[in-house]
């Protein structure tokens, strides 16, 4: 009685672990490097020697950079934007800035939701600009406004 052979079909299939392995040590990275980096409007803070307020955890945020060229940029989100991650690569003047602001403020009071304000201005800026900037975001209905510094 003769033998039949049967053919074998060679096995083709692809090994995927060292790719998830690949894959992993890039999330790793990314998660480690993306802390480290700082993007958005470079403002020279001033230093002073305080420590930091308590932030209303359901409030949002919403944070005015004033640049040494007395242009403004916002962000708006959860946590106050220490590091000027901005939202809004485009350079406002003051009546725009107060526009927006305005509202931002009537959108989330129509909700129910409050607001916090938080304003970061360059060291070099004049009282006169700083006081301009909170006099803008009075009129957009704004009553309590908090200054971002860098500790020392």
């Amino acid at each position: 009685m003769a033998r039949v052979r049967q053919k074998r079909k060679p096995h083709a299939e692809m090994n995927v672990v060292p790719y998830i392995d690949v894959m992993l040590v890039l999330l790793v990275i990314f998660m480690v490097t993306a802390p480290m980096m700082n993007q958005g409007v470079k403002v020279d803070l001033p230093k002073v020697g305080s420590e930091a307020l308590q932030q209303d955890n359901n409030a949002q945020v919403l944070t005015i950079s004033i640049k040494a060229d007395k242009t403004f940029y916002w962000n708006f989100g959860k946590e106050v934007d220490t590091d000027a991650k901005s939202a809004l690569d485009k350079a406002l003047t003051l009546p725009q800035m107060t526009a927006a602001v305005k509202g931002i403020m009537g959108e989330n009071s129509r909700q129910g939701k409050s607001v916090q304000v938080m304003l970061r201005g360059d060291k070099t800026l004049t009282y006169e600009t700083v006081m301009a900037a909170m006099g803008g975001l009075q009129q957009a209905g704004v009553g309590n406004v908090g200054l971002i510094t860098e500790a020392p």
